[in-house]
């Protein structure tokens, strides 16, 4: 009987999952396959979520008769070998963006061809819209966000691929490593939500139903918490994002296209990514920036990834991303800001760090996230800097984010939280919170010198062909 093995990458799911429904369409048995390869390392949080996810996808595989292979090794290897024993026809995968993700394509189809097998890679289903679906005349990507959005919006998007309703025939005889487990992963944060598709439907069709509407007038509000908490279900794929952008299209009004945007924003990334994957590591538009290194520095670093800096909103995000492996979308802002700009310090030491932490660690959305913040990327307006105090005033009026996850100054008012060194004498000393790190002013005034002295000698962009 003809085999097609299915090759699950961060695409976690089966509803709306085209590589699969291609393969059951094709072959009367199908291996769906995820290799734990050693090149694609994970820290604590991810791997925890990780667990639950295939969980997840195993339980709703056996519903239907099947079951999830799981491999440890190189991918390549791994999917070339199970071809050779199920003597598999095809294979079956969701396209990918970075330098990676195209090599290990690049790998995989050679190594089949060479044995008379067919690759067969599906765009958007990481993505709702294919990197390279729409382009600007003379260039292979969009570098501005906003004529990106007005292209994408108008695309149709690929129609949605049902969960497979029949039986998934899984050849008996092929053998599987037990499942990781949850459990077994240590140095989680302690507040990591759940992963896995049931999840991520459950937490959609309740986004849907009762957080969209208001979306643009809260998802700022720091302590409402009023975002949808879909990012690690996107990034694992547990979640389509096409289906996600249909859904909410579906629910229109003001919040339904306020949130579509930021999914826009997603596929903005992944497609600058994927056309430039050097940005990955390298600045995207280089600013010639000399940033701060020394003991100094590295005490500062420390302070801000402690949430210790003296500055209550900018330690509040920071001790919320140590406690739950997520971070409000505001507070990434301000504190990759103060990183990068207030204390201007290299961005690569923030992306590292969220990197380490967050569940919805992507590449393509944290690298160039924190290159739109250091002015190094994207964004139009490189030089500008975020103040903690006014945004905490603004986005936080009644200090109840702070008090949350500062519990030090959680008997300070607002809008006092906000600035507790300017306190005097006695009820200064009642507070155990440290003074800032840096004066507002001084930071400004040192990284406007750097950023000035770096754009007379600007380097060149880094190459194309960068590492990803």
């Amino acid at each position: 009987m003809n085999v097609a093995v299915v090759l699950y990458t961060s695409d976690l799911r089966l509803h709306d999952h085209p590589p699969l429904r291609a393969a059951l369409s094709s072959s009367p048995q199908v291996v769906p396959l995820f290799v734990r390869d050693p090149a694609v390392a994970a820290p604590p949080n991810r791997l925890a979520f990780l667990a639950d996810c295939l969980a997840d996808l195993d339980a709703g595989l056996r519903s239907r008769g099947g079951r999830l292979v799981v491999r440890s090794g190189d991918a390549v290897a791994e999917t070339t070998a199970l071809v050779r024993e199920t003597d598999a026809d095809e294979v079956h995968m969701a396209g990918g963006v970075s330098a990676f993700a195209h090599a290990r394509e690049d790998r995989l189809r050679a190594a089949l061809e060479a044995e008379g097998r067919r690759l067969y890679v599906h765009d958007a289903v990481i993505t709702a819209l294919a990197p390279g679906a729409v382009l600007p005349a003379g260039s292979d990507h969009f570098a501005v966000f906003t004529p990106y959005h007005r292209r994408w919006a108008d695309q149709p998007l690929r129609a949605l691929a049902p969960a497979p309703r029949g039986p998934v025939r899984v050849p008996d005889a092929v053998r599987s490593e037990p499942l990781p487990e949850r459990a077994a992963v240590t140095g989680t944060s302690p507040g990591l939500a759940a992963g896995g598709e049931l999840e991520a439907r459950r937490l959609l069709t309740g986004w849907l139903r009762s957080g969209i509407s208001r979306y643009p007038e809260v998802h700022d509000d720091l302590a409402g918490d009023a975002t949808s908490r879909l990012s690690p279900h996107l990034h694992f794929g547990t979640l389509s994002s096409a289906e996600t952008v249909h859904r909410a299209r579906a629910a229109s009004g003001p919040g339904a296209e306020a949130f579509v945007r930021q999914l826009c924003w997603r596929d903005f990334h992944h497609q600058v990514l994927a056309a430039r994957p050097g940005a990955a590591a390298g600045d995207y538009r280089p600013r010639g920036d000399r940033w701060r290194r020394g003991p100094d520095a590295e005490e500062e670093i420390r302070a801000w990834k402690e949430g210790r800096t003296g500055y209550p909103v900018v330690d509040a995000a920071m001790r919320q991303l140590a406690h739950e492996g997520w971070m409000h979308n505001r507070g990434r802002l301000l504190a990759a800001s103060f990183l990068a700009k207030t204390l201007y310090v290299d961005w690569r030491v923030g992306a590292r760090h969220f990197m380490d932490l967050l569940v919805d660690g992507d590449l393509a959305n944290n690298q160039l996230n924190w290159q739109w913040v250091a002015g190094t990327g994207t964004d139009t307006r490189p030089n500008r800097v975020l103040n903690p105090v006014r945004q905490g005033l603004r986005y936080d009026p009644d200090g109840a984010y702070v008090h949350r996850w500062v519990p030090e100054l959680a008997g300070l008012p607002a809008p006092r939280v906000h600035e507790p060194w300017r306190l005097a004498g006695l009820e200064r000393a009642q507070y155990d919170y440290p003074d800032p790190v840096v004066e507002l002013a001084d930071g400004l005034d040192r990284f406007r010198r750097g950023r000035e002295a770096g754009t007379v000698a600007r380097p060149e962009p880094a190459p194309r062909a960068g590492a990803g």
